[in-house]
């Protein structure tokens, strides 16, 4: 306000005049305003001075600085100071005495800023606690106006504990301390969270002091993790891991707490220091084992829900914090390898037979094929010797084929049962798998479970037959199907197969015979027993070849016999004397030799 103390009154003023309603005109209006000025504040532009807020609406704050006129500064830039009043001392930077309106132009925001630096350098080495606006998010924290300078809030910094939404920050007025200038740059770092640290910490330390195992305390859910919750003690941080949220099982832990929740906890354990304390949740309630019924025993019938899949097997619920495992080979009577995928799955609700319990150990297995009667009970009734049954084709092994009549009950087909006629190499050139297939059961074998089982004993064996066709020395047609270096496979007729070493596939012309080449064989060995027919290509011509050999030789000795008879008689009949009689007896006996 203008100060009004030591304005004289004009000497020669006519105040008789004044009454009268006469103006004295004498003195020039120079001298009224001269007269005037000197009862005002001499400032100047660009000059910061202190003023009086007179006035403050929505949009404008007036401020009186002792001069002519009032400043009109917008109210924008007093945010940072919501608490302002009427009467209030605010510092003004002079931008203009006069503008085109005759208004005198302030600046409440460039007065702060004109002295913001030594003020902001002052706070931080004296540990001042100052005011500051938040005025925006940006990344990584805050954007807070401190006298005028826009420092930095780390998101850190804002509070001890972690901030789930800043937006609630922007536009609140909040104390701070300076931790943080750079010089070069003039950036500027506040803390609001160190003002409470010191205070937090001491808190602390009398927190810590009191602790033991098995202290129960009230804590509030400060985080949510994956791997547990982290609980604020009052200022001291627990964690709950997931595994003592609750006696059941836990997938999230949101499923059991929420943020900002007071929950009473369990003191488990903490280390020399107490900095790591590990709580409890579920250690507040007795343990599920312990309220399980007592006449529950092994055989008994129970319901529950899958909570957890592995390929070994499934962990049933059966009550919260009780659970059961029901083995892969518990969930059915097949003894093939399978997973437990491909019967349930999490969340399934199923009936299962208590297969041992331990109430000591806290452990219980379950069973489902148990629900269904064993199907080797009365295997001998439902499959005896000689039934025939389709099956369905499981595994191959070079032996043989595994195939399964129902679930349960298995057997194998000999690699020498599949064909009567046909050389199988391997069963996956006669069937596949997941193929149906049908069987005789040749045996039981009940110990083992395992049947033997054959697929040609559905037919007679066509080997009687085979034995009157295929005799020793018949002749037959047949193709080479396979080349080996021990010799080849021929097929004959009716599907059977005959064998030839390399011998006998030489041809008249002294030529090999080749694959898919037609051919007359010769039967040289048939064996009903091992099925087994040996054959000759080369054996038709040589024995054709031999035979006229045989003849030839035959023939020789009658020829000479003939030729050397003839003379002996006529010798006779010419001449009886001594010498012929010799001769004739040299030619007996060389003929006597000769047969």
């Amino acid at each position: 306000m203008a100060d009004y103390k030591n304005v004289a009154p004009l000497a020669d003023f006519d105040w008789e005049a004044y009454a009268n309603g006469t103006v004295n005109t004498e003195v020039s209006h120079e001298a009224q305003e001269a007269a005037y000025d000197g009862t005002l504040n001499k400032v100047n532009d660009y000059e910061v001075v202190d003023g009086t807020v007179i006035s403050i609406n929505k949009r404008e704050v007036v401020v009186n600085i002792g001069f002519k006129s009032d400043g009109i500064i917008p109210v924008s830039e007093f945010r940072y100071n919501p608490e302002l009043k009427i009467g209030d001392t605010v510092e003004v930077y002079i931008e203009n005495q006069e503008d085109k309106k005759g208004q005198l132009v302030l600046s409440h925001k460039k007065a702060r800023a004109s002295r913001s630096w030594d003020r902001v350098n002052a706070a931080m080495e004296n540990e001042e606690i100052i005011k500051g606006y938040i005025k925006c998010r940006t990344k990584g924290g805050m954007i807070v106006d401190v006298f005028g300078i826009e420092a930095f809030l780390p998101g850190s910094q804002i509070d001890v504990k972690p901030i789930r939404d800043y937006d609630i920050f922007v536009g609140k007025t909040m104390e701070f301390k300076v931790v943080k200038i750079n010089q070069e740059f003039k950036n500027v770092v506040v803390s609001h969270k160190a003002l409470i640290e010191a205070e937090l910490e001491q808190q602390k330390k009398e927190i810590i002091s009191r602790l033991e195992k098995g202290q129960v305390l009230e804590g509030t859910v400060k985080n949510i993790t994956t791997y547990g919750v982290f609980i604020d003690l009052g200022g001291v941080d627990g964690l709950v891991h997931i595994t003592d949220l609750s006696w059941g099982r836990v997938s999230d832990p949101k499923e059991v707490v929420e943020l900002d929740q007071k929950i009473n906890v369990v003191i488990l354990d903490f280390d020399n220091e107490k900095k790591r304390i590990a709580l409890g949740l579920k250690q507040l309630t007795p343990h599920p084992w312990d309220a399980l019924d007592a006449d529950l025993k092994v055989g008994d019938h129970v319901k529950g829900k899958v909570v957890v899949m592995a390929d070994y097997g499934a962990f049933i619920e059966i009550a919260p914090g009780v659970e059961g495992l029901i083995h892969v080979s518990e969930m059915s009577w097949s003894q093939h390898l399978r997973c437990a995928q491909d019967f349930m799955k999490v969340g399934d609700e199923v009936e299962a037979v208590i297969l041992t319990l331990d109430r000591e150990e806290r452990k219980m297995s379950l069973g489902i094929k148990q629900l269904k009667a064993d199907p080797w009970e009365n295997i001998e009734e439902k499959y005896p010797v000689g039934s025939k049954h389709t099956a369905k084709v499981r595994n191959f092994t070079n032996f043989g084929v595994f195939v399964e009549i129902e679930e349960g009950v298995d057997g194998l087909i000999h690699i020498s049962d599949l064909s009567w006629t046909k050389k199988v190499k391997h069963p996956s050139e006669f069937t596949q798998i997941g193929a149906p297939i049908e069987v005789v059961v040749l045996d039981i074998d009940k110990q083992n479970r395992r049947l033997s089982l054959g697929h040609k004993q559905l037919e007679e064996n066509p080997w009687d037959v085979f034995e009157t066709v295929f005799t020793q020395g018949s002749v037959h047609e047949g193709t080479i199907i396979d080349m080996m270096d021990k010799g080849a496979v021929v097929q004959l007729q009716y599907g059977v197969e005959g064998f030839a070493t390399p011998k006998h596939l030489v041809k008249e012309d002294g030529t090999q015979a080749q694959l898919n080449e037609k051919l007359e064989f010769k039967v040289i060995e048939f064996n009903k027993d091992s099925k087994r027919i040996i054959l000759s290509h080369s054996r038709i011509y040589e024995d054709v070849q031999r035979a006229e050999r045989a003849e030839k030789k035959a023939q020789a000795p009658r020829r000479a016999e003939k030729k050397e008879a003839a003379p002996a008689v006529n010798n006779v009949a010419a001449s009886t004397t001594l010498g012929d009689i010799d001769a004739l007896a040299a030619l007996k006996a060389k003929m006597e030799k000769g047969e």
